[in-house]
């Protein structure tokens, strides 16, 4: 009993702070630090936010420039009120109900193998895919590896951070930086600029890569003499694509990395203390910012990111197949989302359906794969949410540990106030979907998902399945003007005929009014998780008339963004 005690005491205190030796002692720099902080955040919090800093390093002496980003965190978050630090060298601040107390976790130059216990990394891992912010800076692209020589520990963090590798010239490389984003709300301090500038810039390899991350800032390799000084390890890429700073998700988590950082000189620079406080707000979960990666972002993908939108394959449309293949035919058609489904088989090598009992070890092949097709899990069918405790709750961790933003599902009506509970505390949507009133007799039409949903949180709402809409005589239109915001995710179809008897035909193509329901989408301003393309005909011979829905909507949402 003691014991139990003394594990509660420790799980739900306060990290332990370290002490003033890991802030700024020179008086001068302090004073440089503090004319350089922003005066005011960049966007107002919509709630208290707490950043964890955290500053050890393994193997490595440490970098000079941490003190200097710890007091010039610091201080933004106290003068601007946009988030308060606890800054900490202490492993025990992964504990699972210690994490809970914050918004975002800050490596701050973690050179080397931070902690190698399985438990404090699965607390990590989840706290991002569930929603957390992660920042980096310089040194943190070789946390968690073996220093010196930075040995792979855990490559899943490699891949939630965005890159490995240290490789550089000198500590005060001159170099040309250009803004590859020049609309991304963290590069508008720059005023659209290019500029030049002096620090120690990493090169980095794999996993990184355009496809996975979102790049703002990179080396102008036709302005900076890329042959000057001595290089300290492979500083050559074959491509010439030399990323500096880039944005992610990786889950439902919001990721900032920037090799900006090596020198205490960064922390004083008026303009990149701007930049990182975009960042932080960013992470935090403040400042709204796209995360679509480079290499996906065609003039219809930029609409659909002023729409809101996010267009993604729903596993059923290719549900005669395994998942792994289905992400890999999502990744074919050039589209970076998808939603999952419970009774779909993982791969040949995973013969199990995709569902809550699958083992830590299963779920995390599945994170793998989906990252090395560039593809992110939004949603996920499940037929139902039980009504008891034990089971919704291991439900909901299922979707913490996938980054699931909203459950597709038909539980039970007496269930809800238990899911309605569940889905404020893990930060995840359920929305109740339709068939036909025979298979959904509580939720096939609009008015009763609305009757379900009353007195309900705004995370309780309707997946519309227009198929079976139009095939119960709903119009899909007035569907949405019944439900307005408490659509939280669409399966668009169009069929050739109304009725019971109606298939799928591509977007645009058959009685649907494709476009027309897309108009009225954005005039009621609904923004659901995913538009899910499910294409439930022809199902081993569909991928040309998914192709021609993704055209269709491509094309129309060049229209309508403004």
């Amino acid at each position: 009993m003691k014991n139990q005690i003394l594990l509660a005491t420790i799980l739900l205190s306060v990290p332990p702070a370290i002490g003033a030796e890991s802030f700024v002692k020179n008086a001068d720099e302090r004073a440089k630090i503090e004319q350089a902080v922003p005066a005011k955040a960049i966007v107002q919090p919509l709630k208290p936010r707490r950043l964890l800093i955290f500053t050890l390093n393994v193997g490595y002496g440490g970098h000079p420039s941490i003190a200097h980003a710890n007091e010039a965190f610091t201080l933004m978050g106290k003068k601007t009120g946009a988030f308060e630090t606890v800054v900490s060298n202490d492993p025990a601040v992964f504990l699972r109900h210690s994490l809970k107390q914050f918004d975002a976790v800050f490596f701050n130059n973690t050179v080397g193998n931070c902690f190698t216990n399985a438990d404090l990394r699965q607390n990590l891992l989840e706290f991002i895919t569930g929603g957390g912010g992660l920042m980096g800076v310089h040194g943190t692209s070789v946390a968690f590896t073996r220093w010196p020589g930075a040995i792979e520990d855990w490559p899943e963090f490699g891949l939630m951070i965005g890159a490995r590798g240290a490789a550089h010239k000198e500590s005060d490389e001159h170099v040309w930086i250009k803004l590859d984003d020049r609309e991304h709300p963290l590069n508008r301090v720059f005023g659209g600029q290019d500029f030049d500038y002096r620090d120690e810039f990493f090169r980095f390899g794999e996993p990184y890569s355009r496809q996975r991350v979102r790049v703002l800032l990179s080396i102008d390799t036709a302005k900076t003499d890329m042959k000057a000084g001595q290089p300290r390890g492979d500083v050559i890429r074959a491509d010439n694509d030399y990323a500096l700073a880039w944005v992610r998700s990786y889950g439902q988590g919001r990721v900032f990395y920037s090799t900006i950082a090596h020198n205490p000189h960064v922390f004083w620079d008026a303009r990149m203390l701007q930049f990182y406080l975009g960042a932080a707000q960013f992470a935090l979960g403040d400042l709204p910012a796209p995360t679509t990666p480079s290499a996906k972002l065609t003039p219809a993908v930029r609409a659909q990111e002023k729409l809101g939108w996010r267009l993604g394959i729903e596993a059923y449309t290719f549900h005669k197949f395994t998942f792994f293949e289905t992400i890999e035919k999502t990744a074919q058609l050039g589209l970076p989302y998808i939603g999952g489904l419970s009774f779909q088989r993982v791969s040949q090598d995973i013969p199990k359906n995709f569902d809550p009992q699958l083992s830590d070890e299963e779920l995390r092949q599945i994170r793998l794969k989906l990252e090395s097709d560039g593809v992110r899990l939004l949603t996920f069918y499940i037929q139902d949410i039980p009504n008891d405790e034990a089971g919704a709750r291991k439900i909901f961790e299922f979707g913490r540990k996938m980054g699931i933003e909203t459950f597709m599902s038909e539980p039970k009506l007496e269930a809800l106030p238990l899911i309605d509970r569940l889905c404020n505390e893990y930060g995840i949507n359920v929305s109740l979907h339709n068939h036909d009133q025979k298979g959904s007799p509580d939720y096939w039409h609009p008015d009763k998902v609305l009757q379900a949903c009353q007195g309900r949180s705004k995370r309780i709402g309707a997946c519309g399945d227009l198929g079976y809409w139009m095939r119960s005589g709903i119009e899909p239109i007035q569907a949405i003007r019944t439900l307005k915001d408490r659509l939280l995710t669409l399966q668009m179809h169009d069929l050739h005929a109304t009725g019971g008897d109606g298939h799928d035909v591509p977007w645009g193509t058959g009685v649907g009014k494709s476009e027309e329901f897309f108009r009225e989408l954005h005039h009621l301003g609904i923004k659901p998780t995913m538009i899910g393309l499910e294409y439930s005909y022809d199902w081993y011979e569909s991928l040309p008339k998914v192709a021609q829905c993704i055209e269709f909507f491509n094309a129309t949402t060049l229209k309508l963004a403004p």
